[in-house]
C-alpha cells in the first residue's frame, strides 16, 4: 500500500515547518513593501497573495496530520526521551539569559572600552582618568539643558563617576521643569542657555557650551579649577619680551588663555619698576628679553632662585646675517643669552643656530622638528613632534654645583644631518672641529634639590628651572601646530609643582542630525521589525519540528 503524505517520516511532512516559516517571511514582506510605499504595488500583491494562499494550504495539511496522529498514537508525558529534550531547552534557556545578563554586567563594571567613534567621544583620555582617579575632595557636576539632554553628555558625566569611582557625581537637570531647584544656583540658568555648574566644597565654576559641545578639556579644566588653589605665573617685561596681552603672530595671549583654561594666572612684572618678585609667584618666565638685564634685576632673579623660586627661561635666536651685511655691535648684544645668569646653574647657551637637514618645518633647516625627547613623565610623555625656530645649543659646564641636577628635554632628531651652526653669515655647513655635532640639545631641565630640614622648615624649597633657546614656539602663530601647545603646558606645570598634567584637548564632539524622509523611516522601522522577527520564525520552525515531526 503506498504512503500517504501524512506518514510519519514523509519527506514532504519533514519540510512542512520550513515551508510555513518562509510563507511567513514572504507575506511579512508584502506586508513590508506596502507600509513603506504607501500603496498597493504589483509586487506587494503578488508576494501577499502566494503566500497567503500557501500558508493556508500548509495550515491545512499541519491540522489534518495532527487529527491522524492523534488517532494512531498516544504519547505520555512521562517518557525518557521527552524529559531529555525538555531538560536541553531548559539549559539553553538558562545558558543563554545567563549569557545576556553577564555580559551586560561586565560591559557595565569592565573598565575595557572599544571606541569606534571618530572622535572618542564615549571615553576619557589618559590624562583625564588619571586625575579624576586620584580627586580626594567630592565633585558635583550639576547639567541645565531644556528637554532631552543628547547621548553624549549622559556618556561623559557617566564616565566621570566611573573613572573617579564615584568621587565625581553627576545630575542633568531641566531648568524649566525643576525650576525651584534650578533658582538655588542664583540668576545664571536660564531656558537658552545650556551649562554645567562645577561645584567643590565653596568653590565653584559655571562651563557654558549653549553655542558649542561640551568637551572633555573644558570639563576636566573647570574640575582641576575647583579642586585645587590658582597658581600665579609672572611674564617679565621691560626689555622687548614677548607680550601676553600682543593677539598678532608675535604675541603670547594664545599661550595666557590656554593657562587660564588650566587654572594658572598669567600677570605681567616689570623689575625695573616693582624692585621685587611677589610672594605669589609661582613661576617667573622670561620670553624672549631683546635686550640685557640690569645687573640689579639679575640679583633679584638670582635670589629669587636661591630661595626656591621657579622659572623658564625662553632665549630667543643668535642674529645672523649676509656676509655684505656685518652685523654691528648693537645687533651683536641683541637677544642676549643671559649666561650670566644660567652659568650659575651650569647651563651655557652658545652664540650659534641648531640646524637640522633632515626633521626640520618647511624650508627652514634652521627650524628643526623633532621628536627626541629625554623621558620625563610630566613634560615629554605622549608628545608628538614640536618644533624651533632657530634655537641655539646648550652645553652643561664642568664646574657646576654637584647639588644641581641636569636633563636635556629636547634635541635634534637626526645624529649625521643636525649641528650647531657657528657662522652667523647663512653659511650653512657642517665644520668639523668648530661646530657642534648632532644630536644637539637646545632645552634643559635643572633641579637644585634643596637639604630636607631646611624644607621642612619652610626656609626655602627645591628650585626648578627650564630653559629653551626659542620663544616663537609658543607665540600665536606658532603654538596650535604640532605639540608645541601641549610642550608650554607640560613644563610651566611642572615648573609650578602641581600634581597632575596639563590638558590640552582637540577632541571637539560634533553632535551630528540625521534628517530623514518619511520613507526612509519607515524603512528603518521594516528593517527593526524584520530582524527579530525572523529570528521569531526561525525559533518557530524549529519548535515545529520537535513537536509535530520529530
Amino acid at each position: 500500500m503506498s504512503k500517504s503524505i501524512f506518514s510519519m517520516r514523509s519527506p514532504l511532512l519533514a519540510l512542512l515547518p520550513f515551508f510555513c516559516g518562509l510563507s511567513l517571511l514572504v507575506l511579512a514582506l508584502g506586508v513590508a513593501l506596502f507600509y513603506i510605499e504607501q500603496q498597493l504595488s504589483y509586487l506587494s500583491i503578488g508576494l501577499l497573495i502566494c503566500s497567503g494562499m500557501a500558508l493556508v494550504i500548509l495550515l491545512g495539511i499541519a491540522v489534518t496530520y495532527r487529527v491522524n496522529a492523534a488517532n494512531s498514537r498516544f504519547i505520555t508525558f512521562f517518557v525518557p526521551k521527552r524529559w531529555k529534550k525538555f531538560a536541553t531547552i531548559m539549559l539553553i534557556t538558562i545558558a543563554s539569559v545567563t549569557f545576556i545578563g553577564g555580559s551586560n554586567y561586565l560591559a557595565n563594571s569592565s573598565t575595557l572600552r572599544w571606541d569606534i567613534t571618530k572622535d572618542k567621544q564615549h571615553t576619557l583620555s589618559a590624562n583625564t582618568v588619571e586625575f579624576v582617579s586620584v580627586l580626594e575632595r567630592d565633585i558635583q557636576l550639576t547639567a541645565f539643558y531644556v528637554g532631552v539632554p543628547p547621548k553624549y553628555l549622559q556618556d561623559l558625566f557617566n564616565e566621570y563617576e566611573r573613572a573617579s569611582g564615584g568621587v565625581v557625581t553627576t545630575e542633568i537637570i531641566d531648568p524649566i521643569e525643576q525650576v525651584a531647584y534650578a533658582a538655588t544656583f542664583g540668576n545664571v540658568i536660564n531656558s537658552q542657555e545650556q551649562k554645567v555648574i562645577v561645584q567643590s566644597g565653596n568653590n565653584r565654576k559655571d562651563v557654558d557650551f549653549t553655542q558649542d559641545s561640551l568637551s572633555e578639556e573644558r570639563l576636566t579644566n573647570a574640575i582641576a579649577s575647583v579642586s585645587r588653589a590658582q597658581k600665579t605665573v609672572y611674564f617679565l617685561t621691560g626689555h622687548g619680551e614677548y607680550s601676553i596681552e600682543n593677539e598678532e603672530n608675535t604675541g603670547l595671549s594664545k599661550f595666557t588663555q590656554l593657562l587660564a583654561a588650566n587654572n594658572i594666572l598669567s600677570k605681567p612684572l616689570m623689575l625695573g619698576i616693582s624692585q621685587s618678585i611677589p610672594d605669589d609667584s609661582d613661576v617667573l618666565i622670561i620670553a624672549g628679553p631683546k635686550n640685557e638685564l640690569t645687573e640689579e634685576e639679575e640679583n633679584l632673579i638670582e635670589g629669587y632662585l636661591l630661595k626656591g623660586g621657579d622659572a623658564l627661561f625662553l632665549i630667543e635666536h643668535t642674529v645672523v646675517t649676509t656676509p655684505d651685511k656685518p652685523l654691528n655691535a648693537a645687533q651683536m648684544r641683541q637677544n642676549p643669552d643671559l649666561n650670566s645668569l644660567l652659568n650659575k646653574w651650569g647651563l651655557n647657551v652658545e652664540s650659534d643656530i641648531v640646524v637640522d637637514l633632515t626633521s626640520h618645518v618647511g624650508d627652514d633647516v634652521g627650524s628643526p622638528a623633532t621628536k627626541n625627547y629625554q623621558k620625563h613623565k610630566a613634560i615629554t610623555e605622549g608628545l608628538d613632534y614640536t618644533f624651533y625656530v632657530r634655537p641655539r645649543s646648550i652645553n652643561l659646564l664642568e664646574n657646576r654645583r654637584p647639588n644641581i641636577k641636569h636633563a636635556v628635554i629636547a634635541s635634534t632628531a637626526s645624529t649625521k644631518n643636525s649641528w650647531a651652526e657657528s657662522n652667523r653669515n647663512l653659511d650653512v655647513k657642517f665644520d668639523k672641529g668648530i661646530d657642534t655635532a648632532g644630536p644637539v640639545p637646545f632645552s634643559y631641565v635643572v633641579i637644585d634639590e634643596k637639604e630636607a630640614e631646611s624644607t621642612k622648615k619652610g626656609q626655602t624649597s627645591d628650585t626648578r628651572l627650564i630653559v629653551f633657546t626659542d620663544a616663537d614656539f609658543l607665540t600665536n602663530v606658532y603654538i596650535d601646530q604640532y605639540s608645541n601647545a601641549q610642550m608650554g603646558l607640560n613644563i610651566v606645570n611642572w615648573l609650578s609643582e602641581l600634581d597632575y598634567r596639563a590638558f590640552l584637548g582637540n577632541k571637539k564632539i560634533a553632535v551630528e542630525r540625521l534628517d530623514l524622509t518619511s520613507k526612509q523611516k519607515r524603512q528603518v522601522i521594516v528593517v527593526l521589525f524584520l530582524l527579530p522577527f525572523t529570528f521569531i520564525i526561525v525559533g518557530l520552525i524549529i519548535w515545529l519540528r520537535i513537536r509535530y515531526i520529530v
